[in-house]
């Protein structure tokens, strides 16, 4: 029996091992950062403490660290990529450019422009040398990091805050003064790949799991946003006291906020002397926050730059515009907190015991228990918060797979959406498929494994990040059955939360959920931009037997969801599964007629459909009746009869 028990036992730890992927390793940091904030000039200093762990089995003889705002100087990277993506006209007419950036940053004086200088660093208490590519430090070690070794890193830096232009910055379109994304020096991420210095072009961001402390001393009439647990709200106040209790502030002209941030990749605050603040706690000791201010004048210019469509939906008001404004602002806690239900038990519990709405975007734009947000309008509030999941809590490098990010966090923000409307029969992920099919009909389309920085054009970007990303998640619910996709959507968040996934773990994750072999979908619709594209052919009856035809025109194939509707009302549901995938999806309701064919093997361009009614009861013959299959031409897929 002691033999026995200790057999299972050794068992049981190997299968828990093996859950737990023993061979995974990642980089860990922790970060101790002070900064002094000159409002006056726009300008502060700093002192950053980053113990790294290099859990990796690799001796690192040299380390990177982003230093984000050394983009917005005229001449940067950024400027020049935007100007030129703006000499393309798209179909001959559009500039392709992203209309926050233009060629606003060459225009920059240098009072205005970003920068981010390093005074000295230092390794272990030894100074190090460094080398600046822009918006990357580069230092050769003096001594290297031996594998599974630590470090202290030790930096005192300056820097100045630029005018928002992209993300962070100061002074945004709605008066609000400071928007503190990528405001530190941010140590590169080492993985598997090796090292990812990426410079700041445009795009997506990619950041090493850790502990934050910040400190931030400023002027007391800010109000500060962050993310992270504030350790001293009652010699702050500002609305994060206890409610009715005393605030002690010390003297002087200043108070020093301290935060702390458990588990996260990046840190973003932000400050303003008119901030209103609300708070609400939500559940299990879990609060909210909404930071925000109504800038009458900076609302009405951005009213007054509306298209007359825009302004038709506040009556040509801009007082109506401004009362509404106000209003989701307001609202915007409550509106999450309705949420929030839904999004835990589909997507994965929340675990932070903190989430800002805070107003200081240049749209939406999210960080780890906070987002940056231009308005609260619901749609820009709900895919910021849902970025908490995808992204804020997988960490994947958004540079390669930012449709991991923005497309799933798109997918899920449009189903969340149709359960606050009532899960109604709606189809909520029209818009991106509408939009992913107008880019592959279209010159620009290209693999979803382009690099971010790297697209053609910014169009080709958008719609592949966001909506080919978003249709990505909703076709693998018609390959595998929704049923199915809920519980891939759990065990991809057990599996890999916390963790960088790439789009082979996802894919991996569905796989053995689903049973079904899926790298050929991956293989098609993410590394090349083959179409899909199917026809209904031909129909006819031979020897007693009703047949139809099917023709694939399109390179990617797909297994086939072909509906058969009847005189006498019935409907059967044929299901062709693709030979690659080594099975075949269930019946996706209890009430669906569902009817499993022979595979269709890939390489065949036809494949003929028996089924057993008299072929002139048959009234309508549809492929994919529910449209969840990215077929780029439709009008071929339905045939009605009226014999």
């Amino acid at each position: 029996m002691r033999k026995f028990l200790l057999a299972v036992s050794i068992s049981l730890c190997f299968c828990l091992a093996s859950f737990a992927q023993p061979d995974h390793w990642q980089q860990r940091v922790k970060y101790t950062i002070d900064v002094v904030v000159e409002t006056s000039t726009n300008r502060f200093t700093g002192k950053e403490k980053l113990e790294y762990s290099n859990n990796s089995p690799e001796v690192l003889d040299k380390v990177f660290y982003h230093l984000y705002w050394n983009a917005f100087q005229p001449n940067s990277n950024m400027d020049v990529r935007s100007r030129e993506l703006g000499k393309t006209l798209l179909n001959g007419t559009r500039p392709d450019w992203d209309n926050r950036v233009r060629d606003r940053i060459s225009k920059l004086s240098e009072t205005e422009i970003g920068y981010q200088k390093i005074i000295s660093l230092k390794m272990n208490g030894v100074p190090q040398p460094f080398k600046y590519h822009e918006t990357i430090l580069e230092v050769d070690l003096t001594k290297p990091i031996p594998a599974k070794g630590k470090a202290i890193f030790e930096m005192e830096f300056e820097a100045q805050v630029p005018i928002q232009i992209r993300r962070s910055g100061r002074d945004n379109a709605e008066g609000v003064k400071y928007s503190m994304s990528q405001w530190y020096p941010k140590m590169c991420e080492y993985d598997i790949e090796g090292w990812h210095p990426t410079p700041y072009i445009a795009r997506e961001f990619y950041g090493v799991w850790g502990d934050y402390e910040v400190n931030i001393s400023i002027d007391k009439a800010y109000t500060i946003a962050a993310s992270g647990y504030l350790q001293n709200p009652q010699q702050i106040g500002h609305g994060y006291e206890t409610p009715g209790s005393k605030v002690t502030y010390g003297s002087g002209d200043r108070l020093t906020w301290k935060f702390v941030a458990p588990n996260v990749h990046d840190f973003v605050w932000a400050a303003d002397p008119n901030y209103i603040h609300h708070s609400k706690l939500v559940r299990d000791g879990m609060v909210m926050h909404a930071f925000y201010k109504i800038d009458k004048q900076k609302l009405g210019l951005q009213f007054s730059q509306m298209s007359a469509g825009q302004k038709r939906n506040y009556d040509n008001d801009e007082n109506n515009f401004i009362a509404n404004y106000k209003s989701e602002w307001e609202d915007v806690l409550e509106l999450a907190a309705k949420a929030l239900p839904f999004m835990d038990k589909t997507f994965g519990k929340y675990p932070y015991k903190q989430y800002s709405f805070i107003q200081g975007g240049d749209g939406g734009m999210e960080y780890p228990m906070a987002t940056l947000l231009k308005g609260a309008g619901r749609g820009v509030v709900i895919h910021e918060w849902m970025h908490s999941w995808y992204q804020g809590m997988m960490g994947t490098n958004e540079s390669l797979y930012p449709w991991m990010d923005e497309g799933f966090t798109s997918y899920a923000d449009d189903r969340t959406q149709k359960f606050l409307d009532g899960d109604t029969a709606r189809f909520p992920y029209e818009g991106a498929y509408r939009s992913y099919i107008n880019l592959a009909r279209s010159a620009y389309d290209e693999p979803l494994t382009t690099h971010s920085d790297q697209y053609a054009t910014n169009y080709a970007y958008s719609t592949n990040a966001y909506s080919k990303g978003e249709v990505f998640m909703s076709q693998l619910g018609y390959i595998v059955g929704e049923p199915v996709l809920d519980k891939i959507l759990l065990q991809y968040y057990e599996s890999w939360r916390f963790k960088h996934p790439n789009a082979n773990d996802f894919v991996r994750v569905a796989e053995n959920v689903s049973g079904l072999q899926l790298d050929w979908y991956r293989t098609f619709f993410v590394n090349t931009s083959k179409k899909i594209d199917y026809k209904i052919d031909s129909l006819w009856e031979e020897n007693g037997i009703s047949k139809i035809r099917l023709k694939r025109i399109g390179e990617m194939p797909m297994p086939i969801d072909l509906q058969l509707t009847f005189k006498d009302g019935t409907v059967e549901t044929h299901n062709i599964p693709l030979d690659i995938m080594f099975g075949n999806k269930s019946a996706e309701t209890k009430d669906q007629q569902f009817i499993v064919h022979p595979e269709w093997e890939w390489t065949h361009p036809y494949y003929i459909v028996d089924f057993k009614h008299k072929l002139t009861d048959l009234k309508i013959a549809e492929i994919d009746p529910g449209k969840r299959m990215a077929d780029i031409d439709r009008k071929n897929n339905q045939i009605e009869l009226n014999w």
